[in-house]
């Protein structure tokens, strides 16, 4: 049994079938052939953080795959009434088949992992965001091929969207510049990478985006921190994507973002919305890639 919660939990040859297997599913969805390998299995989905994309994307591609959700929030289950959360794992992971969690803590996915009986899939901690990035990579290859040997820009936030791509740096064999404000740096010992080699630091955003492949931020205020958010808004006024930015980067590059996006702050309106932005195809393919993470977590490999 194998868990996904964080990227690195599956080597580059895990990744590349998956990415196989998500264009496989794609392609099936564009065609409207029914394809339903999980018929009679159940997803689990908790919630703690709020949430579109992850709830849209997993939902939907359940049933379509053919099988069945069971959606939870700490409001509306035993999760907000101080039951230890090893007791819900074990009940839960008797019940269904895989369980996604949407949290705060990292720790807390953990505990509920080591207690399960089923496959646990991270939709995204504090700390790590395995699945988006999953998409992210895939929505690269799509576009441009294989991402080893390129370079990718992170401007912002040393975020749980930052963390997770280092891992994939260090797994895939790509690059990750990454320029954020003073005091927002990423932490290498939560990123977990070993290899040194795979990221560089720049103080100056437009530095990061020299060369890169694909340019890619996040929001300046996560949630859980929105009583930080003017203190934030102050420090990243410098770290906005813009055209300059662009500009420095490869002719061809590309512009993500995991969404939800505020125009005008850390990315413009003429970035988001302009033709480097694959934001559209990015979002999509988070259904697609965890369609094929579900599928692997539950079959293993399917040619």
């Amino acid at each position: 049994m194998k868990h996904f919660l964080q990227f690195n939990d599956l080597d580059a040859e895990e990744h590349a079938h998956l990415f196989e297997r998500a264009r496989v599913v794609k392609a099936r969805f564009k065609n409207y052939e029914k394809y339903q390998p999980l018929a009679d299995r159940t997803l689990a989905m908790i919630f703690e953080k709020a949430s579109t994309r992850t709830r849209v994307s997993f939902e939907a591609g359940m049933y379509q795959l053919g099988g069945s959700v069971v959606h939870l929030t700490s409001e509306g289950s035993q999760l907000g009434r101080a039951e230890p959360i090893e007791d819900t794992a074990r009940v839960i992971s008797r019940m269904c088949d895989l369980v996604m969690i949407r949290t705060f803590e990292h720790a807390k996915l953990e505990r509920f992992a080591a207690h399960s009986r089923v496959p646990v899939i991270n939709g995204l901690t504090n700390e790590y965001h395995p699945c988006q990035i999953l998409a992210d990579v895939f929505t690269f290859i799509e576009h441009r091929g294989s991402i080893a040997g390129k370079v990718v820009a992170w401007v912002g936030d040393g975020n749980n969207m930052a963390n997770t791509w280092l891992q994939a740096a260090e797994t895939l064999g790509f690059t990750v510049h990454v320029s954020t404000p003073e005091g927002y740096q990423v932490q290498p010992d939560v990123a977990g990478v070993r290899d040194a080699g795979c990221w560089k630091v720049f103080d100056h955003p437009m530095d990061a985006c020299r060369g890169a492949h694909l340019v890619t931020t996040d929001v300046w205020t996560s949630m859980g921190y929105e009583a930080e958010n003017e203190e934030r808004r102050k420090a990243f006024v410098d770290w906005c994507v813009d055209e300059d930015m662009m500009a420095l980067a490869q002719p061809d590059a590309l512009f993500m973002h995991c969404l939800p996006a505020h125009r005008g702050e850390e990315v413009t309106a003429e970035v988001i919305d302009g033709p480097q932005s694959v934001v559209w195809d990015e979002a999509e393919n988070r259904m697609h890639v965890q369609k094929a993470l579900m599928e692997y977590l539950l079959l293993g490999r399917v040619e």
